[in-house]
C-alpha cells in the first residue's frame, strides 16, 4: 500500500502548509532548504515553476544563456560554498543539456539538485513533444532520481533530495516534475526529517577506535610515510583536522587535484598534488613510501597509473565514507569506512591521549627536500609570454587570495601547478569527467556565491568558446567573473599527446585557419577575436602578447569592477610537465 503523504501522522513533527499549486510548493521547499539562488532556463514544461519563482523575493533566479552553462554555474556555486547547487530546465532538450553537469557532479562528488519540467503525466511514454525519459537516462550518474507523479509527494521528495545531495559522499539528485503535477492544487505536508528504507542511506559512518589505533601503530613503525589526501577532505570540511594530524605525525602530504587546498601548499609538509601531471617529488614519495594513508580519495587512474605498480612498497590505509571505493581500484591493508572529519578528529584525540610521538623520519624528509629542490614545477623562459608565467603572475598579483576555476586542458594543469592554494574551495575544475566549457560558468556560479572574492577562470581558447555565451549572463546579472584565456590557437593537451605519441600529426586540433595559424608572431592570423566578442556582449576585454605588458594587463583585469576577458597570446609548443603517460608508472615519468 502506498504511504500516505498527505497526513501529518505520516511524518513526525510534520508541518501542514496552506493550499497551493505544486509549483508554489516547489518554491517553498527550496526556501525551506536554504536555497538562495537557482540557475534556471525556462520552457513550456517548466514555465509554472518560473511563474512561482517570480512571485518570491527569497530566491534569486539567474537566467543562463544555455542550460549547460547554468548547471556548471550551479556546480561552481556548490564547490565554492559546500552548499547544494540548484539548476533547473524544461523537458526534452532543456533537460538533456544538464546531463554533462550531472555526470560531472557525480564524478567529482558535488552536491547538486537538478529540477526538470516534464510533459503532462498522461503523455509520458508516448513520445510527446519535448519528452525524454530523463529519470531513466540519468540513473547511472546520480545518487538518486525522482519522477514525481503525485503533487503530495513533493515536500518529501525535496527533503530527501537535498539530504541525499549533501550527506555522506555528496552528489547529484534529479527531480523530474510533470506539468500537471506543477499545476495541481493541494495542501502540502512538510516533513521535519527524512527516512529511508535503506539502512545504508540512514547510517552515520564513524571509524572505531580500534581501527584508528591500528593506524597510529602503523605510523609508529613507518620510515617513509605519506598522506594521500583527496577531495573528501574538502567535502567533509576536514582541512583543519588534516593539518593538525600531519603536523602531529610529521607526515608529508600529497593531494589529488580534487584535494587541492585541503592542505596548505606553502606548508613545509606539502608536496602539492601528484598524479599524471603532478609534482615529481609527490609522485616519487608516494611510489617509495612504506605507509600510504589515503584519506577521502578514490585511487583514480590519473593518480595511480598502472595500479599493479602503484605504491608497491607501502602498507595502505584507506579512510573513506563510501565503502564501495574500498579495494575497487587498489587492494589495501586496512579499509576504514568513516566520515573523514570524524576519523581525523579522533586520530588527533587518540594520539594526544597516548602521548604519541612521531617516528624518526629525518632521512625521508631530507630525501623529499632534495627532490623538491632538484625538480620543482618549472618552465623555460621565452621571448614570448608562456602560459606558466601568466599563471605565476596572476598568483603574485592576487597574493593567492582568489578563487580559480578552469576549463579542461593544459591550462587546467598549469593553473594547479603555478598557483599555490592554501585554502579549500579555491581551485574549482572539472576533474573526473574533464568537461570542456566548465570554467567560465563555474566562475559565474562561484562569484555569485562569493561576491567579495576575486574569481578568475583560467581557460584555454578551445574550452572557453564552448560556453562563451555566459558572458551575456554575467553582464546582465552584474556578475564580475573574470576570464584569463591562455590562447594558443590549438587544443593544447591533445596537441601535446600528438607530439608525444602520434608523430606530431595534427588530427583536427588546430582551432584557427590552418593556412594562417595565429601565434604571438602572427597576430593577424588569430581567430576568433575574443576582445570583439566580449565587447559585443558589453564586456570589457583586452588582448596581450608582449611580456612587458602582462603584469599591467592582469592588474587591469583584477581592478575592473565587472566581468572581463583577458586574451593572452601564448605559443602552442609548450607541454605540461612532468607527465606520466596514461597507464604507465612513475618510472615512465617524462620530465622534459
Amino acid at each position: 500500500m502506498k504511504k500516505d503523504t498527505t497526513s501529518p501522522a505520516a511524518f513526525p513533527q510534520a508541518e501542514i502548509g496552506r493550499e497551493m499549486k505544486g509549483s508554489d510548493c516547489v518554491v517553498e521547499c527550496l526556501i525551506r532548504e536554504g536555497v538562495d539562488v537557482v540557475f534556471a532556463y525556462p520552457g513550456g514544461a517548466s514555465q509554472e515553476l518560473h511563474q512561482s519563482l517570480a512571485r518570491t523575493d527569497k530566491i534569486r533566479v539567474i537566467l543562463p544563456r544555455h542550460e549547460q552553462g547554468g548547471s556548471f554555474a550551479a556546480e561552481g556555486y556548490a564547490r565554492a560554498t559546500g552548499k547544494v547547487g540548484v539548476c533547473m530546465a524544461t523537458s526534452g532538450p532543456g533537460a538533456t543539456n544538464l546531463v554533462s553537469a550531472i555526470a560531472d557532479a557525480f564524478m567529482d562528488s558535488t552536491p547538486l539538485v537538478a529540477i526538470t519540467g516534464q510533459v503532462f503525466s498522461k503523455y509520458i511514454g508516448k513520445m510527446a513533444f519535448q519528452e525524454t525519459d530523463f529519470y531513466g537516462m540519468t540513473l547511472p550518474i546520480v545518487k538518486h532520481s525522482y519522477l514525481v507523479l503525485d503533487a503530495a509527494d513533493l515536500p518529501r521528495v525535496f527533503k530527501e533530495a537535498f539530504h541525499l545531495a549533501r550527506s555522506g559522499r555528496p552528489g547529484p539528485v534529479v527531480i523530474d516534475i510533470p506539468k500537471d503535477v506543477q499545476q495541481k492544487k493541494f495542501t502540502p505536508v512538510y516533513p521535519a526529517t527524512v527516512e529511508f528504507r535503506s539502512t545504508y542511506a540512514n547510517a552515520v559512518f564513524h571509524a572505531e577506535d580500534d581501527q584508528l589505533k591500528q593506524v597510529l601503530a602503523l605510523i609508529g613503525e613507518a620510515k617513509r610515510p605519506v598522506i594521500y589526501a583527496g577531495g573528501g577532505i574538502i567535502s567533509a570540511a576536514a582541512h583543519a583536522e588534516l593539518k593538525a594530524f600531519a603536523e602531529k605525525t610529521n607526515i608529508p602530504v600529497a593531494t589529488t587535484l580534487m584535494g587541492v587546498g585541503a592542505f596548505p601548499e606553502t606548508h613545509p609538509l606539502s608536496m602539492q598534488w601528484f598524479g599524471m601531471h603532478g609534482s615529481a617529488y609527490g609522485n616519487w614519495a608516494v611510489d617509495q613510501s612504506d605507509l600510504l594513508l589515503a584519506i577521502g580519495a578514490r585511487f583514480d587512474d590519473r593518480i595511480t597509473g598502472d595500479t599493479k605498480h602503484f605504491a608497491t612498497q607501502a602498507k595502505i590505509v584507506h579512510i573513506d565514507i563510501d565503502a564501495s571505493e574500498h579495494n575497487k581500484n587498489k587492494r589495501v591493508l586496512l579499509p576504514i569506512v568513516s566520515d573523514v572529519k570524524f576519523a581525523l578528529t579522533r586520530l588527533n584525540e587518540l594520539a594526544k591521549a597516548a602521548k604519541f610521538s612521531a617516528p624518526d623520519t629525518a632521512a625521508w624528509h631530507a630525501q623529499i627536500a632534495t627532490w623538491k629542490k632538484e625538480h620543482p614545477f618549472s618552465y623555460e623562459e621565452s621571448k614570448h609570454i608562456v602560459p606558466q608565467e601568466a599563471v605565476k603572475t596572476l598568483y603574485e598579483l592576487t597574493k593567492g587570495d582568489a578563487i580559480i576555476t578552469t576549463g579542461v586542458g593544459q591550462h587546467q594543469m598549469w593553473a594547479a601547478q603555478f598557483y599555490r592554494f592554501n585554502e579549500p574551495r579555491r581551485y574549482i575544475s572539472s576533474l573526473g569527467l574533464g568537461a570542456m566549457g566548465y570554467g567560465y560558468p563555474a566562475a559565474m556560479g562561484a562569484k555569485v556565491a562569493c561576491p567579495d572574492k576575486q574569481v578568475i577562470d583560467i581557460d584555454g581558447d578551445g574550452s572557453f568558446v564552448m560556453n562563451i555565451q555566459e558572458l551575456a549572463t554575467c553582464k546582465i546579472e552584474k556578475i564580475a567573473a573574470k576570464a584569463m584565456i591562455l590562447n594558443n590557437q590549438h587544443l593544447g593537451m591533445v596537441v601535446q599527446w600528438e607530439d608525444r605519441f602520434y608523430g606530431s600529426v595534427r588530427g583536427n586540433t588546430i582551432l584557427g585557419d590552418e593556412t594562417n595559424v595565429g601565434s604571438p608572431d602572427n597576430l593577424a592570423g588569430l581567430y576568433p577575436d575574443f576582445v570583439k566578442i566580449a565587447e559585443g556582449f558589453g564586456v570589457k576585454g583586452r588582448r596581450v602578447h608582449l611580456k612587458s605588458e602582462l603584469r599591467a594587463a592582469i592588474q587591469e583585469m583584477l581592478d575592473h569592477d565587472g566581468p572581463y576577458v583577458l586574451d593572452i597570446i601564448v605559443p602552442y609548443t609548450e607541454h605540461v610537465l612532468p607527465m606520466i603517460p596514461a597507464g604507465k608508472t612513475v618510472k615512465d615519468m617524462l620530465l622534459k
